[in-house]
């Protein structure tokens, strides 16, 4: 694992918060904010998933950060990187906007942007992309009622459903709900696993402390927005050329601790950015091959 640089967090650019971790939008049109930090594993029974929750990050960002640390029983004493430093997505900064392969919900707000990590739907049972809606509504103690498929589902898994789960801790879509289109929802979880993986029916799911924070500051009527970015770039305003790669989302949890890499598919413009600026194709190839989720810069040399 490479690294272009690992320092601290810095205060003025972001900040952990009990919500999420915010940062200041760059006023200068630059998209690349916060910094890496290491942190030693803790004795005690840990993993990097309890790691992750302890610094707001998702169990895949940690995973595609610390490719050769043990997910579940790390060795007390290894360094473990904590990737908050990344690049905005090349959207509008307004509102919220959700980027799945990264499973990663940002919101704008007042010039500064809270991200979330978020758990997405399973194969086959997909996060939507390319789609532009916004709140139409929000409901504290939502209920649940799963479709005749779901209940299919846990019926033939020995866990028959009710027709509508009823609000409350056991409930899984947790103790509040954002509902974006007509019935999709942003909402929260009854576990304590699987922020960062696929894990959901399609609706995107949050830690009870992230969705609690989004349900008190996002008014209905805010604008959301769904991507499907595993390759993000930028060109930073002082002429530093970066891209951030992230499993795309046809990946399965035991394909991202593996050499079994699904194939990512660039867009134009993507390609396009690559053409267009002097980049190291070593550098470039290699961040392709590792795809540790992380900015790395493309041109130190010129740089």
């Amino acid at each position: 694992m490479k690294f272009i640089s690992v320092i601290c967090l810095g205060v003025m650019a972001l900040a952990l918060n009990a919500h999420a971790v915010t940062y200041r939008v760059p006023d200068d049109g630059g998209r690349l904010v916060g910094e890496l930090k290491i942190v030693k594993v803790p004795k005690g029974n840990v993993s990097l998933e309890s790691i992750a929750a302890d610094y707001q990050m998702g169990f895949s960002n940690m995973l595609e950060a610390n490719p050769r640390v043990d997910p579940y029983s790390p060795l007390p004493g290894t360094n473990v990187v904590i990737p908050q430093k990344l690049i905005l997505p090349d959207t509008v900064h307004e509102g919220i906007i959700i980027n799945s392969p990264e499973m990663r919900l940002y919101y704008y707000h007042d010039g500064y942007v809270d991200v979330l990590p978020i758990g997405i739907g399973q194969l086959g049972k997909d996060t939507p992309a390319g789609w532009v809606t916004k709140v139409e509504r929000k409901k504290d103690g939502p209920t649940w009622t799963p479709t005749a498929a779901t209940r299919k589902e846990y019926a033939d898994k020995g866990e028959p459903l009710p027709a509508v789960v009823p609000a409350g801790p056991d409930n899984p879509m947790g103790l509040y709900a954002l509902y974006v289109g007509r019935l999709f929802a942003i909402h929260g979880t009854n576990a304590n696993f699987g922020i960062g993986l696929r894990v959901s029916h399609g609706c995107v799911r949050l830690r009870d402390p992230d969705i609690k924070y989004l349900f008190e500051n996002v008014p209905v009527g805010t604008r959301v927005e769904f991507i499907n970015e595993p390759v993000k770039v930028t060109r930073e305003p002082d002429g530093g050329v970066y891209a951030e790669i992230h499993q795309p989302l046809s990946t399965t949890f035991e394909q991202i601790n593996s050499d079994n890499y699904s194939p990512i598919h660039l867009s134009q413009k993507i390609r396009t950015f690559f053409q267009e600026n002097e980049v190291d194709t070593a550098i470039l190839d290699q961040e392709f091959n590792e795809r540790s989720g992380i900015p790395v810069m493309l041109n130190p040399v010129d740089f």
